[in-house]
């Protein structure tokens, strides 16, 4: 419910940048690992290729991110922002800080730790399923 809720508020507040359907999680990670690849950016966010290339595709054409051919491996396509891209960027991480900082409100500096210390063991636990699941296998529930 959190994700979703705060996900919402971001797909309303980032229209007047034409950014939608998460497309600014993507314009971050690529702004934060520039020259990351498609398939590593897809498994950071935790989505599968297709859903990656297509909101990818999209960044491109609205003039957000860029692909750039490896030096070595013409194959590869590693991913940048544009000037358009960077411009937007400090409105991005300013919601994002801010949206912390509200759902943070009333915690300690250390009830905060704990939550994040925890988030992360959840997030790992999570990640096994997730890679188990995206291989093709079943859970046994």
């Amino acid at each position: 419910m959190i994700a979703r809720a705060l996900d919402s508020i971001s797909n309303i507040e980032f229209k007047e940048y034409d950014l939608t359907k998460g497309q600014y999680l993507y314009l971050v990670r690529i702004f934060e690992n520039p020259g990351i690849i498609q398939d590593k950016l897809a498994e950071m966010i935790k989505v599968d290729r297709t859903t990656a290339a297509r909101a990818i595709k999209k960044l491109e054409m609205q003039g957000f991110i860029e692909k750039r051919d490896d030096d070595i491996n013409k194959k590869i396509k590693k991913l940048f922002p544009t000037e358009k891209g960077k411009n937007v960027y400090p409105f991005l991480k300013r919601e994002g800080e801010y949206s912390n900082m509200v759902a943070l409100n009333g915690f300690s500096p250390e009830e905060t730790k704990a939550i994040f210390q925890l988030l992360h063991r959840v997030r790992k636990n999570i990640e096994v399923e997730w890679d188990f699941v995206k291989k093709g296998n079943k859970r046994d529930y």
